[in-house]
């Protein structure tokens, strides 16, 4: 029996149809996956050639997984010297109650700031951040730091990324 339309949406649909999402995937969806990870220029005819596939079924399978948002778009990465040229850093943010949204549309709005997660712990948020120098860095954590409503921060730079599995061969 169908719930009443005026029904509370159940919290747990979303984890289920993430779950869902991966089970629909098979071992071939994988490969072309970590391929376009490797390579998200690759053509279609190259991913139906490194797959054993028609060209024709590569391209349909990129269809559906876009239209069932398991890709939901492609990136750039940059150069091994450019990527080690920057100054990279994880800053731990811990947020007061009720400040969330604010610090989160105040670190929208800079450049450096690559992704913030929402994390477990002592901290809220875990930023990825990227600066073209120390000096930059020391001032992009001062406008962090001193953003209303951010509480404390505590700030990791990395020395050398020893695994990566988004970078290709």
């Amino acid at each position: 029996m169908a719930a009443p339309a005026s029904a509370a949406p159940d919290p747990d649909a979303r984890p289920r149809q993430a779950a869902t999402m991966f089970t629909k995937l098979d071992p071939t969806d994988w490969q072309l996956i970590h391929l376009l990870q490797q390579n998200a220029r690759a053509s279609n005819a190259t991913l139906a050639r490194q797959l054993g596939l028609a060209r024709t079924t590569v391209v349909t399978r990129l269809a559906r997984l876009e239209r069932d948002g398991i890709i939901q778009g492609y990136g750039l990465r940059l150069g091994s010297e450019l990527e080690q040229a920057a100054v990279r850093a994880y800053c731990a943010i811990s947020v007061l109650p009720r400040s969330t949204a604010g610090v989160i549309r105040a670190l929208e709005k800079m450049v450096e700031v690559e992704e913030v997660s929402s994390v477990s712990g002592q901290f809220d948020y875990l930023a990825f951040l990227r600066c073209t120098t120390h000096e930059k860095l020391d001032e992009l954590l001062d406008r962090i730091g001193n953003l209303e409503g951010v509480k404390q921060t505590q700030t990791s730079i990395i020395l050398n990324r020893k695994i990566d599995r988004r970078l290709g061969a």
